[in-house]
């Protein structure tokens, strides 16, 4: 399972009606490279009801939050148990991630290694 804050919400949805997208899914992927050697990646997505059935081997449906989301099964094996924040700073806005299978992360937050 993959949990949202609340502010993290907010912002996804504050995202999706300013790209005029309210309809999206989040998709949510853990890819190869960054500093670490994986990186997250997040991408708004436009699913068809009959693609996202036809799809159901090849990804995950969630909604946490009020918020739709889709992770392919290979990167829920990295983010099971991840929890999304939203926060801003002096420096400005942005997701923090706390991943529970992260042995190690990077400072931008985005890039993280796994235990071997």
């Amino acid at each position: 399972m993959i949990h949202l804050s609340k502010s993290a919400a907010a912002e996804i949805t504050r995202i999706k009606l300013s790209r005029q997208k309210p309809d999206s899914f989040l998709r949510l992927r853990v890819q190869q490279g960054g500093c670490s050697g994986l990186f997250y990646s997040l991408e708004l997505e436009f699913i068809p009801k009959d693609q996202k059935s036809s799809n159901q081997k090849a990804d995950l449906y969630f909604n946490v939050e009020g918020i739709s989301l889709v992770i392919d099964n290979q990167s829920y094996t990295y983010l099971n148990g991840t929890k999304l924040d939203y926060s801003e700073d002096l420096m400005g806005g942005g997701f923090r991630f706390q991943n529970p299978h992260a042995a190690k992360t990077c400072r931008c937050g985005l890039s993280f290694e796994i235990d071997k």
